[in-house]
């Protein structure tokens, strides 16, 4: 039995993480912490068993724990992280990594000296029309894959106005490093993981300061990275925007065919040529009656941490991550492209 303590009792614990917890048979919530005290009774409704912990550091010093789950505010993400592995136990963290370079540095520094596992949610690599495409790359049909374009762009759809997702000191940004890391991951993913080399970018917080309330945040941002493989990556995340409809999608150009996937109208094409014919694959694939994303990228670690398989994320992912992120906030702020190291 694999025993978990959460330290962040919020929604996206209450939701997706503790309802994984809730199927997954060998993995035990012994231990939760929170600072907020109606969520953490609510928790220990949840788990009458479990001991409940208003300080991270005392539920990690005094409990057995197999794994930490971090469902913190993104600022406070590597400091739980380094703080559980330094202390031995194997780490599953909410995105984004962090919410700068050095941090997430200082994270994988702390996963290589500790040999224990460090993993950061990627719930979109765990969709079967992932999988699926993911094979169809990996026996060549697509050909080199040079080119994408993915975001996510939101007509309305602010989260937690007034509260941290809008406060940068604890989110790190907006969309960009909300929404952004879910799918610049998954079109990354799907390409082979290249190496970011250069990025640019712009944003703009037009809606900042609407009825609803303040923040400091952007609400929309575009940009373009550049990989050492030749590859690019064009990028659009917005939290508000004047558009006809919601999008949610990645579309990769390959020599032999291309694809394009849509999470909001459930759409997933692969275009290619047939006998000198343009030709649509329409894959029959259901993403959403499925089990549910984060349930699979837990799932898949406990099989790590079980020494069943070999993590398909690693530190080094997370880390090119956040340079990605936040040379792209330095572009928008100076006016031209970041070169990477």
């Amino acid at each position: 039995m694999v025993k978990i303590g959460i330290v962040g009792a919020g929604k996206i614990c209450q939701g997706p993480h503790m309802g994984a917890y809730d199927k997954i048979d060998e993995a035990e919530v012994v231990a939760v912490c929170d600072i907020n005290p109606d969520r953490l009774k609510d928790a220990g409704k949840r788990y009458p068993n479990a001991k409940l912990y208003t300080d991270y550091k005392e539920m990690i010093d005094n409990e057995e724990l197999d794994a930490v789950d971090i469902c913190t505010p993104n600022n406070l993400h590597s400091t739980v992280a380094i703080y559980a592995l330094n202390k031995g136990k194997n780490v599953i963290c909410e995105k984004p990594d962090a919410i700068n370079t050095l941090e997430a540095e200082k994270m994988k520094a702390a996963a290589e000296k500790s040999g224990k596992t460090l993993m950061v949610i990627r719930n979109n690599r765990y969709r079967p029309s992932t999988k699926f495409l993911k094979e169809y790359i990996k026996q060549g049909k697509m050909g080199e894959i040079y080119a994408g374009r993915c975001g996510w762009i939101r007509r309305r759809g602010i989260p937690g106005w007034g509260g941290w997702f809008t406060d940068k000191s604890q989110s790190g940004g907006g969309p960009l490093i909300d929404l952004g890391v879910h799918i610049i991951d998954l079109a990354m993913y799907l390409m082979g993981n290249p190496k970011p080399v250069t990025v640019s970018g712009s944003t703009y917080s037009k809606f900042a300061h609407t009825s609803y309330s303040k923040t400091d945040v952007e609400d929309l941002a575009m940009g373009f990275i550049r990989f050492d493989n030749g590859a690019c990556l064009q990028i659009e995340f917005s939290w508000a925007s004047n558009i006809e409809y919601d999008q949610m999608f990645v579309e990769l150009r390959g020599e032999k065919s291309g694809s394009r996937m849509s999470g909001i109208d459930r759409k997933f094409d692969i275009f290619t040529e047939e006998c000198g014919t343009n030709v649509t694959i329409k894959p029959s694939i259901d993403d959403y009656n499925c089990m549910p994303h984060h349930e699979a990228n837990i799932r898949h670690f406990i099989d790590v941490i079980n020494g069943r398989c070999a993590p398909d994320f690693t530190p080094e992912q997370g880390v090119n991550m956040v340079k990605i992120l936040e040379a792209l906030y330095r572009s928008a702020e100076c006016g031209h492209e970041i070169a990477l190291d």
